[in-house]
């Protein structure tokens, strides 16, 4: 990666992906009479230091989705749907891409949506060099036909595209609003809420306050609040106590101690899976990393089924594969592709030279590593020869360390499984955050382009066939798929959503009449 200050930005992406747990909280406490479809509350431990959709990553959208809309509506369960664009199509070769755009919409100050409007939002979201920059790489040009018809041109086919125009890359924002930075505090969008700033702190709390002549569906609640806590604990006591309508829990403990609550709803969802993330494939910082029989070795030796008992107490499922179940590329087998087993693990670095073992060097977030899974990993590596030297960071000193000075071969992370292949390939395969050192190889080489060009069977074959190397060649040490609980108050009715961790603001609905 190079040395630039989008660093930064990446970081706070990988960072959002790991400690996503958004949604909305606030004010009051308890439920009022006046509750019900007044306001909605809900926690979050993920804050949004800016409302400029520039700097907006898809972990955080609800901030922003509720005060500008996206290109498309993407639905709970991942189908996509009018939103400013009413029509769309592709050309033959997948590298054009027609929108027509609903007409009569206004930004929040009276400026037109229109197709120069689209130009310029997608043009400044691409060189903004946001964490979620990179998903319009393949943007060219935003051809403007008339007022109400744009064409999105490619260098390349992107399969991920209405995905990401459902997503941070589709939030429009008013262009008279883009010279200074009045966007990070005063949004200017077309959404259904406006943000109320005598009652919002940036990185505490945000409230927003429903429209009157929002051009869409008018959202069942008046008020919208969404409030950052440090911590899970606080976050169930909210719950508890009436304070909050709606969290995601991650936490397992924070998990078992809420459901038992007969006046709170609980729904089991599977966002992200945990593991090791191997950067240094050439053996630049770490020699043995080199060899495909030492990462081979280290799935191997993780005992995945004590640590999911033990750490997560059992919620979520082992898994030895980046694809998600949602994907084309998932292939239920490659779940147990490495079965624990010290003494394979043992030989294999034997053959690969080292018989002895090696010193592996990580960084340590203990947001995302805690110390039983800190110890759990050092004793299962121990006991194949490989030690682990730790070393702990605040989040300051690790986008330094990680992404600028690229200290480490390695690194344990959170990371979401989309539904859309062509996400896991960018995200993880592709050049950039969680492929530092630009790793591949001949056949990722030749299978990459053809799931990017390809259609139905074709790039199943492909997204399966790319999958199952990146298993035989131990790209990874995935440790579990695990299970998140998104909890919600009496009265509140809440849908996971398909692409993020968190619901969308549009998938809540009273659940009765208050």
């Amino acid at each position: 990666m190079k040395r630039t200050p989008r660093s930064t930005a990446l970081l706070a992406g990988a960072a959002a992906a790991c400690l996503v747990l958004t949604g909305c909280a606030g004010s009051g406490v308890g439920r009022s009479a006046s509750a019900g479809t007044d306001s909605l509350r809900i926690a979050t431990l993920t804050a949004a230091q800016s409302l400029d959709p520039a700097a907006a990553v898809g972990s955080a959208l609800p901030y922003f989705q509720a005060v500008y809309d996206t290109l498309l509506r993407r639905a709970p369960d991942g189908t996509y749907h009018p939103m400013l664009a009413t029509r769309w199509s592709w050309s033959s070769d997948r590298t054009r891409l027609a929108l027509t755009l609903r007409e009569g919409v206004e930004f929040a100050d009276g400026t037109p949506f229109d197709g120069a409007a689209v130009k310029a939002n997608m043009t400044r979201f691409k060189k903004g060099g946001g964490a979620s920059a990179k998903t319009l790489a393949v943007l060219e040009d935003v051809e403007v036909r008339d007022a109400h018809h744009v064409t999105l041109r490619l260098t390349n086919p992107d399969p991920a595209m209405l995905f990401y125009l459902s997503d941070a890359a589709g939030l429009m924002a008013s262009p008279a609003k883009f010279t200074g930075d009045s966007l990070k505090t005063t949004p200017d969008g077309t959404g259904p809420y406006t943000l109320d700033k005598s009652r919002t702190a940036l990185g505490t709390k945000y409230v927003y306050t429903r429209k009157k002549d929002y051009w869409g569906e008018e959202p069942p609640y008046r008020t919208l609040s969404m409030s950052v806590f440090d911590n899970e604990t606080a976050v169930v006591n909210g719950l508890k106590t009436g304070q909050i309508d709606s969290a995601l829990l991650q936490d397992a403990d924070q998990q078992a101690a809420i459901e038992a609550d007969p006046r709170l709803t609980t729904r089991k969802q599977s966002i992200d899976f945990q593991g090791l993330l191997l950067f240094d494939r050439a053996g630049a910082r770490t020699p043995a990393l080199r060899e495909a029989k030492v990462r081979q070795a280290l799935n191997y030796a993780i005992d995945r089924d004590t640590m999911l008992d033990k750490i997560r107490l059992g919620r979520g499922e082992t898994t030895d594969q980046v694809f998600g179940p949602g994907t084309r590329g998932y292939d239920k087998k490659l779940d147990h592709a490495y079965p624990h087993d010290p003494a394979k693990a043992r030989k294999l670095l034997a053959e690969a030279g080292y018989p002895k073992g090696f010193t592996l060097k990580l960084p340590r977030l203990t947001a995302i590593v805690g110390d039983a899974l800190a110890a759990s990993l050092q004793s299962d590596f121990k006991a194949v020869g490989v030690r682990l030297d730790w070393e702990s960071l605040d989040q300051a000193s690790a986008v330094q360390k990680i992404y600028t000075d690229r200290a480490y071969s390695a690194m344990v992370m959170n990371i979401g499984q989309p539904a859309t292949d062509w996400i896991t390939v960018q995200d993880l395969v592709a050049p950039g955050a969680f492929n530092l050192f630009g790793s591949t190889d001949a056949t990722v080489k030749r299978l990459v382009p053809e799931i990017q060009r390809s259609t139905g069977a074709e790039a199943t074959t492909a997204a399966r066939r790319l999958n199952q190397h990146l298993v035989d060649q131990a790209w990874f040490v995935p440790f579990y798929r695990m299970s998140y609980l998104l909890v919600t108050a009496d009265g509140v009715k809440a849908e996971p959503q398909s692409g993020m961790a968190v619901p969308s603001i549009y998938n809540y609905r009273p659940s009765r009449t208050a």
